[in-house]
């Protein structure tokens, strides 16, 4: 009967289509049904999940009947925190239709998905939906959604504008909502689930790119293992990972390079997913680490790391379905070496902030801060790719043998000038 239901799966997944969301869980539930029934093991759904050209809709469906057989079966309570920024997000906030052909539903899908995942389980929950300044009316929408849903006292909105100016505190830093991005509103929303008791924070994006019927995947070495910090990540073997497409040039090699050899002390750890939106803290950790953050944009995901990194703790990674939601994604609308520009200076300031800026990851940072001023110098960058970086994979990123810092700094003072 397995091979039939996945046979039988959608080859492809659409974040606007409420009838895919429900599709995808009835397949996970027909699999845990299977499983139940002693006709399939654990072990075997995954291999068979693991062959090549199995349809996306099946490979999702494993990942959350795992997370939910988990959740089942867990016997430890623990109150769990569900965090997101809004920012923009007056469209995917509410139902597709004519007029909002990006309309995602997103929070009453996240609101059901988190049913779906926690019923009957020893695991309470809490959303919050945290307004980033968005200009739009984001929180406004999102309070009217969850005043509208049977489990709309499921959700806490905040916003981010309300919380500033701090006269102390882990937002003391910030002037206004008009500063973040997005990683001011992802700090209020943890002090708020922290304050309330919550053991454990995950954070996720707005969109339904993550499905949230998967924390049970995030709560197992969390719970099972005593892992304080839990990172989903997209590169494993098992995630189910759909790009919309190349959103970067082929200089998109000199930045990883860039990126990794300025964050070797994350790289080297092989935590190759940073950015990644389905992450869990233990909330006495994460107390700790957003008592002074470094940076309150969009690279705050390496400042926590690296913070974790310093205080020695246990990170475990897991897999999981991400479906790229691209249409009204920030690193679009903002523009994509805007990105990339917050993304490097924000990790070369955490490096050293964390004391790991040491060997040839301060030599690159180096070269980052003296040779490029902002995205300007990067639009320069990306379409170009020095010789030594032509080959260069994944594993290469990095590598000084594969090119040094005092190279890098050659080439782009030429690319640069140019």
């Amino acid at each position: 009967m397995i091979t039939q239901l996945i046979s039988a799966a959608r080859t492809e997944f659409d974040l606007t289509d409420p009838s895919h969301q429900k599709s995808v869980l009835h397949l996970a539930e027909r699999f845990l049904r299977e499983l139940a029934e002693g006709s399939e093991a654990a072990e075997d759904l995954k291999n068979k999940l693991r062959a090549e050209g199995v349809p996306m809709e099946a490979r999702m469906a494993g990942l959350l009947a795992g997370s939910r057989k988990w959740m089942i079966e867990n016997q430890q309570a623990r109150k769990v925190a569900v965090v997101f920024a809004m920012w923009g997000e007056q469209n995917r906030l509410q139902p597709k239709s004519k007029d909002n052909p990006n309309g995602e539903d997103s929070l009453v899908a996240k609101l059901e998905q988190l049913e779906w995942a926690a019923k009957d389980s020893k695991i309470d929950w809490q959303l919050y939906a945290v307004d980033d300044g968005c200009p739009h009316g984001s929180g406004e929408i999102a309070r009217r959604v969850a005043s509208e849903h049977p489990l709309g006292d499921r959700v806490s909105v905040l916003s981010l504008a309300d919380a500033l100016p701090a006269s102390d505190g882990p937002l003391h830093n910030l002037a206004s909502a008009d500063d973040s991005r997005k990683a001011g509103a992802i700090i209020l929303g943890a002090m708020g689930a922290i304050n309330d008791g919550s053991d454990a924070v995950i954070y996720t994006d707005a969109d339904n790119s993550v499905h949230l019927g998967q924390i049970g995947l995030l709560l197992q070495p969390y719970i099972d293992a005593g892992a304080p910090v839990v990172l989903g990540d997209r590169k494993h073997a098992d995630s189910v990972l759909v790009k919309e497409g190349a959103r970067w040039g082929i200089g998109i090699k000199v930045l990883r390079h860039m990126q990794c050899m300025i964050g070797h002390a994350v790289f080297s750890q092989g935590i190759l997913d940073t950015q990644a939106a389905f992450k869990l803290y233990d909330s006495s950790l994460l107390k700790e680490i957003i008592a002074e953050p470094t940076v309150y944009d969009f690279s705050f995901d390496t400042d926590w790391i690296l913070a974790a990194l310093k205080r020695g703790v246990d990170i475990r990674q897991v897999p999981f379905a991400f479906i790229d939601s691209a249409a009204e994604s920030a690193s679009i609308t903002q523009g994509p070496m805007t990105t990339w520009e917050t993304l490097l200076f924000g990790l070369e300031k955490q490096v050293r902030k964390y004391g790991f800026a040491q060997g040839d990851a301060a030599a690159m940072g180096a070269v980052l801060r003296e040779e490029i001023k902002d995205y300007h110098d990067l639009e320069k960058v990306i379409d170009h790719l020095p010789p030594e970086l032509e080959a260069a994979g994944e594993e290469d990123f990095g590598n000084p043998a594969v090119m040094s810092a005092d190279a890098m700094r050659s080439w782009l003072r030429a690319r640069v000038a140019s």
